[in-house]
């Protein structure tokens, strides 16, 4: 058995912004590691609450503590880590997502400890703000070629979040862009996914079945300030991204694509509060997106759907259905809903 120290060193990286109920779950779950030889830098972005106590209340000496002087934002932040990470892998874990004890030390056991690897991916699960599984899912991508890893993504089969996610450091740090930042599209919406994708099918690509990270989804999170536009145009640019990275399939692999950003564009418009703006929102997804007719007649009825969600004709609309129930009830009419 070969001696902890003599094992390739993992960077831990959370960069944080006034979280720090949730910053603390997120470096506990760090330093609770079973694999011992790792490094864990936090950077804060110079939050206003109590995170620098937070970090403060671990006493482990793996802990590196910066904290930025004035709000770089989330990019640079980012990038922060990556410049100042020691270790030969890097995880970017976000300071509200957790990782399961083992993670590091399965991970690193199925890649043999072999710097020779691009990226090592687990399955993930979706939790709520309290920590509550809403949903996981195993990484079935095992052994796949990178097409059909590509296609397997775009099918909606595959999670791509970070926490889930080992990088090798130098191959992650060759391709970001001439200032060291992480990219890929113009408003880097799809960064991560981005830099998960390229690592995956230019380099050795490992994978665990095991769901070992949590994700957490909530309504703080940056995912859902939706600038529709943006999340359209970058979502494009990706597309053509994942295109140029095959030889074969070309034309499969753009129309699962479509499919793909047509359903998570819609995802954020479903966000929108007004009707009137969801409604032009969807349009706007529908013609950036020629999807074929079995979306098409769900983008039909989800635009339907929410456009009339939550509106006083939805509202008087349930409200009759109640009374109608009601008053059938009374009377020991059964109805079928």
């Amino acid at each position: 058995m070969m001696a902890q120290n003599s094992l390739p060193l993992v960077t831990i990286a959370i960069p944080t912004y006034n979280r720090a109920e949730y910053l603390a779950q997120a470096l506990e779950s760090a330093v609770k590691q079973t694999y011992q030889n790792i490094e864990i830098i936090v950077s804060d972005n110079c939050s206003i609450d109590n995170t620098e106590a937070v970090v403060g209340g671990f006493k482990d000496p793996r802990i590196k503590y910066f904290k930025q002087k004035e709000n770089i934002g989330p990019d640079p932040n980012w990038n922060f880590c990556l410049e100042n990470a020691k270790g030969i892998f890097f995880l970017l874990l976000q300071d509200d997502d957790l990782i399961d004890n083992c993670f590091v030390d399965i991970c690193m056991k199925a890649a043999n400890h072999s710097a020779d690897v691009g990226i090592i991916r687990t399955g993930t699960r979706v939790i709520d703000s309290n920590g509550n599984i809403l949903r996981e899912r195993k990484n079935i991508a095992g052994g796949l070629p990178s097409e059909e890893f590509i296609t397997t993504l775009l099918s909606g089969k595959l999670n791509m979040y970070l926490c889930g996610s080992i990088f090798n450091t130098k191959n992650l740090k060759e391709i970001c862009d001439s200032y060291g930042i992480w990219t890929g599209t113009k408003y880097r919406h799809w960064e991560d996914v981005y830099a998960e994708i390229q690592l995956a099918t230019r380099f050795p690509r490992i994978d665990v079945e095991e769901v070992l990270a949590s994700f957490r989804k909530h309504s703080s999170q940056l995912t859902f300030r939706v600038n529709i536009r943006e999340w359209i145009e970058d979502s494009k640019i990706f597309l053509d991204s994942i295109c140029d990275l095959v030889t074969h399939n070309k034309e499969l692999i753009r129309n699962k694509g479509r499919e793909y950003f047509f359903e998570h564009n819609c995802c954020l418009v479903s966000q929108i509060k007004s009707p009137i703006k969801r409604a032009l929102a969807y349009l706007l997804v529908y013609h950036n997106f020629k999807c074929p007719p079995q979306v098409n007649a769900q983008y039909i009825y989800s635009l339907v759907y929410f456009v009339v969600s939550k509106t006083p004709f939805s509202l008087a609309l349930g409200n009759l259905k109640v009374a109608v129930k009601r008053m059938l009830a009374s009377l020991k009419i059964k109805v079928k809903t």
